[in-house]
């Protein structure tokens, strides 16, 4: 059996750990003073990778909570992947160099494409795509543009560049807790033959359960935010219940 990663996620926004409903900066819920905190609830509870977003650098376009992620990075026991707001290569290296597992590039897959395939192959898995589908379409610059490239052709466009490990992201599900696009998720897979992370819409055990029946196919973990922080399941009981039998 395919491993199947469990991925809490710790988005900042001002320095704070929050929650935006659909990626809307004007629907936010603050969970946390302290990102690195909750991190380390995390970890505690056996999460072997945190998930971090850089809320506001994904608006300005550059990295803004950059400390509390090389602070999770070099003190707690686990692997980070960062994304929001990764424009450069010194972004990238930046992270690197500070401890971080993995990078996440996202509007830049559309904006400059040639800059993206270009890491892919100077850093290789250490480098993630993230890709936002609104409607089977790649989404931008923080949700708030909708491109017209078709998100599997861009997964297909990038794997054949290099990229071994996808962020799949549903906005219409995202911070709803309303169950995850499946289908899609397993589509993105299916369709570049690379490790696909869903993002979005995970309420219940039972989510993460009806993703991991594709890990073989390489659906290989799910993002989960907002069903850790209203109390849903612990990360704990999400470690336990996909557990390779």
């Amino acid at each position: 059996m395919a491993g199947f990663t469990v991925y809490p996620a710790v988005d900042m926004r001002g320095g704070k750990c929050v929650r935006l409903l659909q990626g809307d900066y004007g629907k936010e819920t603050v969970y946390g003073d302290s990102p690195v905190e909750m991190a380390a609830l995390f970890a505690a509870q056996g999460a072997e990778w945190i998930h971090m977003v850089d809320l506001d650098g994904a608006k300005e376009g550059k990295r803004v909570n950059d400390r509390f992620v090389v602070e999770v990075a070099k003190q707690l026991p686990v692997k980070v992947q960062i994304g929001g707001g990764i424009r450069t290569e010194e972004d990238i290296v930046y992270y690197l160099e500070n401890g971080v597992a993995r990078v996440i590039l996202g509007s830049a897959a559309i904006a400059d494409p040639p800059f993206v395939k270009e890491m892919l192959k100077k850093y290789g898995e250490r480098i993630a795509i993230g890709i936002d589908a609104r409607d089977g379409f790649v989404a931008t610059e923080g949700w708030l543009h909708t491109s017209n490239v078709k998100a599997e052709d861009l997964g297909k466009e990038l794997a054949a560049a290099g990229a071994q490990t996808f962020i799949f992201t549903d906005i219409a599900t995202d911070g709803t807790l309303s169950g995850p696009n499946v289908a899609a998720v397993v589509e993105m897979a299916r369709a570049t033959g690379k490790q696909v992370i869903a993002s979005g819409g995970v309420s219940s055990l039972a989510d993460l359960l009806a993703l991991r029946k594709y890990a073989k196919e390489g659906v290989a973990g799910a993002i989960v935010g907002k069903a850790l922080y209203t109390k849903q399941f612990t990360v704990a009981e999400a470690l336990e219940a996909v557990k390779d039998e």
